[in-house]
């Protein structure tokens, strides 16, 4: 073999050994990411939440709900106060946000996508925000969470990067800010949902306090994007949630807004 043919069939195998290293390691990459896209959205969220370590001059979150105070966590504002967006004359409930310029072009349209699926179901209308007084403030801090309902001024919604930039968790957030609680916090919870304590890590009992919600006459939603799993914040994984009469329920594993879910939302805005 001349010297120029071994450097050429040299050089094609180095070739084929890189493109074969790159394809690995993007069939890695798209595997992890389909893997996360899979978990439901209180999953995913308690994954980014679980060890995220707070800033001093972030408010009081519990689970991936904000609040100005520690006091103000066992009571529904939407009930106690009012935190319903204004509607306008023609109908139409709209929300000014920002989004914060470190998402990429990608999470951007994440992001777009899932405030544009209120527009389809709803008469709720997310616009750019020009000079509006109230607005949210979409960023990537630590962890995903929101502050329930409106709180007048500019207010942070959470996305974070690492995790928490997917259409369902989105959703999840908006209904937040929006007035909405998780669904296991309902005040007629008791009927269908048994909650675990022995079960659950110590010092998280409080993220399964019931609360005086409005129900609007909804029925239970097991279905809801705003459900938690069975295992959340489970110690020894075990159920922390338990379905009843009928144990064998499945629940939390919703991948976008449910049918309920949009019901209540258009009830609560009369859309």
């Amino acid at each position: 073999m001349s010297c120029w043919l071994f450097v050429s069939c040299c050089r094609l195998s180095v070739r084929m050994e890189v493109k074969c290293i790159l394809g690995l390691v993007v069939l890695v990459a798209v595997s992890a990411w389909a893997e996360e896209e899979a978990l439901s959205a209180s999953e995913q969220i308690e994954r980014v939440n679980k060890d995220v370590v707070r800033s001093p001059d972030e408010p009081y979150i519990e689970d991936d709900v904000a609040y100005k105070s520690e006091t103000e966590r066992n009571a529904d504002p939407c009930t106690s106060r009012g935190c319903m967006w204004p509607k306008s004359t023609d109908g139409k409930v709209y929300i000014a946000y920002t989004i914060s310029r470190v998402f990429s072009t990608r999470e951007l349209s994440i992001i777009e996508r899932g405030l544009q699926s209120f527009h389809d179901v709803s008469c709720i209308r997310f616009v750019r925000r020009s000079n509006q007084r109230d607005y949210l403030n979409i960023q990537s801090l630590n962890g995903c969470y929101s502050y329930i309902g409106n709180l007048k001024n500019g207010q942070d919604l959470s996305l974070s990067r690492s995790g928490c930039v997917y259409h369902h968790t989105v959703q999840h957030e908006v209904l937040h800010a929006l007035g909405f609680h998780h669904e296991q916090k309902r005040s007629d919870r008791d009927q269908y949902i048994r909650i675990v304590l022995a079960n659950v890590t110590p010092g998280l009992e409080h993220n399964f306090d019931k609360i005086n919600t409005l129900n609007q006459g909804t029925a239970y939603d097991y279905g809801s994007v705003m459900h938690y799993h069975q295992y959340a914040f489970s110690k020894n994984n075990q159920p922390t949630l338990v379905a009843i009469p009928d144990s064998s329920v499945q629940f939390g594993l919703a991948s976008e807004m449910s049918q309920m879910d949009i019901i209540r939302l258009n009830k609560l805005y009369k859309c």
